[in-house]
């Protein structure tokens, strides 16, 4: 089973965003060694901890300072940018990189409707539908496919270096979506979990064989906080543990370092929800986060996961990654 790199370029408290990205490069490049298939970049706004809001810009970087690795966008919001510019960025990028380009698309606009407002693209919408998303992906794909000289308007960089397209999603919607159009799909399992099991069935038992994909693929993410021991690993899950609290109280922030008792630093109904919404994580020592690995992919049997984690500290974090390579390879 393949295993990929899901990755927001965390910038953690005391660190810059240039630190932040030379973290991230190196987690790459020791991600390729470490057998990783695919190294993704999550698209989000107005939020000081994440530093991969520019990810295609990242995504050219990391692939640059890579040799085999797939590298691509776990998600690019598509409601945020018109599908055309999609098409000519991940087409340049596809251009100087080869058949090593994935972009997975998100329904959300991946922020604030303050943030989403700033990004001008809502004269846009469909707004008869209300939602143009649909329209959008086959546009996409469009542009990024078999060029044809009588289409009035045609993406160079983009036709004829059909990217592969992925849809992402936490709900129903997005499994329906991916299955109609005969797309490969990943579901938000590592804060979004409560549709997975449902959202599988329904996306593996509508599935329409395409031009792309002669049968269902879906990847779920899981977050992972691999250390030495079960109680060091809890540790580290408390800096996303905060950093998820702080998100839903509408306090983003850079990355807390982590804490030796989280009851102490998020009151009790919200630390049950954040702990609800990360429930698909494996924590601990090797040995704990091996079983736990081993429990998920047999629940939910994935054709492939997608492996994310805010680690604070950041030889802790690639410790994290590689330990999760070792149980995953042979999974």
């Amino acid at each position: 089973m393949r295993y990929s790199v899901l990755d927001l370029a965390p910038v953690p408290d005391g660190q810059t965003i240039a630190q932040s990205l030379r973290n991230s490069t190196e987690l790459a490049q020791k991600a390729e060694a470490w057998g990783y298939h695919r190294y993704w970049l999550a698209e989000h706004h107005n939020m000081p901890g994440i530093a991969s809001a520019a990810t295609a810009v990242l995504i050219g970087h990391i692939a640059s300072q890579t040799q085999t690795i797939r590298v691509g966008a776990g998600g690019i919001m598509l409601p945020n940018h018109a599908p055309y510019m999609v098409a000519e960025a991940f087409g340049t990028l596809a251009s100087l990189h080869g058949d090593r380009i994935d972009l997975g698309l998100g329904r959300a606009p991946g922020t604030d409707m303050q943030t989403a407002r700033a990004l001008r693209r809502g004269m846009a919408y469909d707004h008869a539908s209300g939602d143009s998303f649909p329209q959008d992906v086959l546009d996409l794909i469009g542009f990024l496919g078999a060029d044809d000289p009588h289409r009035p308007v045609r993406a160079f960089p983009g036709q004829d270096t059909y990217v592969p397209v992925w849809i992402l999603g936490s709900s129903l919607y997005g499994a329906q979506l991916a299955a109609n159009l005969g797309l490969p799909y990943a579901f938000a399992s590592h804060f979004a979990p409560a549709a997975l099991e449902e959202a599988l069935e329904v996306y593996r038992r509508q599935f329409r064989p395409s031009a792309t994909l002669s049968k269902p693929h879906a990847m779920m993410a899981i977050n992972v906080f691999a250390a030495d021991s079960d109680a060091e690993g809890s540790r580290l899950r408390t800096t996303m543990q905060q950093a998820f609290a702080r998100l839903r109280l509408g306090k983003p922030g850079k990355l807390p370092a982590p804490v030796d008792d989280i009851t102490d630093h998020i009151p009790a109904p919200v630390l049950a929800g954040v702990n609800e919404a990360l429930r698909i994580s494996a924590t601990g020592s090797k040995d704990t986060v091996r079983a736990e690995l081993s429990s998920i992919v047999a629940r939910y049997r994935p054709d492939e996961v997608i492996i994310t984690g805010q680690i604070h500290d950041h030889e802790a974090r690639l410790r994290s990654f590689e330990t999760a390579a070792e149980i995953l390879s042979v999974i």
